[in-house]
């Protein structure tokens, strides 16, 4: 992303601790304030997309209300992966990475990620009422090769599972057994970029209307 479109953006402000994220942001351009959420998650949902989308809501509206009033958009997201209609979480150890991974070896699986777009506005006594939020979901379709006991457990005992939804990263040494995708290869690894920025954009064109 060029100086000029970069400059079209207000201020950017990331609910998410996440590095991946991060990176993702910089990669066109936007160099993102870092304030992650520590909202309590509730979910009304076993949905997938609609899970995701509850939580990176609440987790952007929870950073907007630091910052009402202000020329900022916050950005929420939440990543889940799903297979069987199953949401896969983060591992609770290595017995239980090697069991998630060997739930999906040799097939397909889903990766869900929601984003909660917050343009924080003018100041307002209302500030839900004053804001102007988006809220989606993006899935990808990941292909995973057939893997060995041996080869899933020495893949867990890299360590790289541990802190991951669905107990891999595709960004990673689990690159070597993803077939193939159907969607954004973004999404997997965390943020649907592409989607995104469009969105950003959009906002920033109508606030120079």
């Amino acid at each position: 992303m060029d100086q000029t479109t970069e400059n079209r953006f207000p201020r950017v402000i990331l609910a998410s601790a996440s590095p991946r994220r991060l990176d993702l942001l910089r990669q066109v351009g936007i160099e993102p304030e870092i304030e992650p959420s520590h909202v309590e998650e509730v979910i009304t949902s076993t949905v997938p997309d609609q899970v995701v989308m509850e939580l990176s809501r609440q987790k952007a509206e929870d950073i907007a209300a630091l910052h009402t009033g202000e020329d900022a958009i916050v950005i929420g997201a939440d990543t889940v992966v799903a297979y069987d209609g199953k949401i896969l979480g983060k591992p609770k150890n290595e017995a239980d990475a090697v069991r998630m991974i060997r739930s999906f070896q040799g097939k397909v699986h889903q990766v869900y990620t929601g984003v909660t777009l917050v343009f924080c506005g003018k100041a307002a006594e209302n500030a839900a009422e004053q804001w102007k939020t988006i809220t989606f979901a993006e899935k990808t379709e990941v292909f995973v090769c057939s893997m060995t006991e041996q080869q899933i457990e020495d893949y867990v005992k890299t360590g790289e599972p541990m802190d991951k939804a669905g107990a891999y990263g595709i960004q990673g040494r689990f690159a070597v057994w993803v077939k193939g995708i159907s969607g954004d290869y973004n999404n997997v690894v965390g943020l649907p970029l592409g989607r995104v920025c469009r969105e950003l954009l959009g906002i920033s064109r109508q606030e120079n209307v």
